[in-house]
């Protein structure tokens, strides 16, 4: 149906985003939330969409949608969207996927998206007064990752650059057990290892990029995880106190979920969020409300030497 809606050009959601793309025009692209084809036939048409010289595209089978065959939520049923290794109605069901005008070094990409929650160093597991809420059989399949955790080398014109992209479970939608917000602090925590070499030698040069789905200040999420993170010393934080995304005063409202956190060997040029104001003429391009390209902004920073 994305391939379908893509090749219509019809979609006035999808035309939405591609004139935001348009507007920024980055020269690498992370897109989350992006179903997932073996033959990228909906990427080659988005890149096609978008406009941009975009010749180097990525992307891999996500955790997202793939069945486990297990009731992982407890409702005594199976094969449906959350009993899947990440939420999804199919295999692929809102993957993740890179756009770039420079090219990838994917002989030393690593993969950490078939991590096993269980044995991610330090995970807190979901857990009722009467015991855990994961049984043996489901901690033997299921991985921290609810999408994907990507360690991707980009060769830019001034150096290379690893791209530690993700998109986290929202920590919502479900029980006392807290399973999704454990899940995606832990999701979080994916990164903090890899930097500290726990899970392998750490990237020297890297950007953070992707949606953790947590709010330092505000949210049902663990803030005090995300702050602390943000904290980190060996990344910089160009967008501090910057909300990306609203989904209005009915949902969780304005909130910051979406992060471009550079290493600190890199110079930050600029950074900012697609958010124009009122009377600005860009605003039109998310249309009145600014929800035509959904409910999250597109974060953008320029870094170099």
């Amino acid at each position: 149906m994305l391939l379908r809606d893509l090749r219509r050009g019809e979609d006035p959601e999808l035309s939405a985003i591609a004139q935001v793309i348009a507007a920024v025009a980055p020269d690498v692209l992370v897109l989350t939330d992006f179903d997932y084809d073996h033959d990228g036939l909906a990427l080659d048409a988005f890149a096609a969409l978008a406009g941009q010289d975009y010749a180097h595209r990525f992307a891999r089978l996500p955790n997202a949608g793939v069945a486990t065959g297990l009731d992982i939520d407890g409702n005594g049923r199976t094969g449906e969207a959350r009993d899947a290794m990440g939420y999804g109605r199919f295999a692929g069901d809102g993957g993740l996927a890179v756009l770039s005008r420079f090219p990838f070094d994917e002989p030393a990409f690593r993969d950490h998206t078939g991590l096993l929650w269980r044995d991610l160093p330090g995970a807190v597991l979901p857990a009722t007064p009467a015991g855990p809420f994961l049984s043996p059989e489901v901690l033997a399949v299921l991985p921290v990752s609810s999408t994907a955790h990507w360690d991707l080398p980009v060769l830019l014109p001034d150096g290379r650059l690893n791209l530690l992209a993700f998109a986290a479970t929202p920590p919502v939608f479900d029980g006392p057990e807290d399973m999704n917000g454990l899940r995606a602090r832990d999701e979080l925590r994916v990164w903090s290892h890899v930097l500290d070499g726990v899970l392998g030698p750490a990237p020297p040069s890297f950007i953070v990029v992707g949606n953790s789905n947590l709010d330092p200040v505000a949210g049902d999420g663990d803030r005090a995880a995300m702050a602390a993170f943000l904290m980190r010393d060996d990344l910089q934080d160009p967008h501090a106190g910057q909300p990306n995304a609203d989904w209005g005063p009915e949902g969780p409202g304005i909130l910051r979920v979406s992060y471009l956190l550079p290493s600190r060997d890199w110079r930050v040029v600029d950074a900012g969020t697609f958010w124009p104001a009122s009377g600005d003429p860009d605003a039109d391009i998310l249309g009145e409300g600014g929800a035509a390209a959904g409910p999250h902004r597109l974060v953008w920073v320029d870094i170099s030497r």
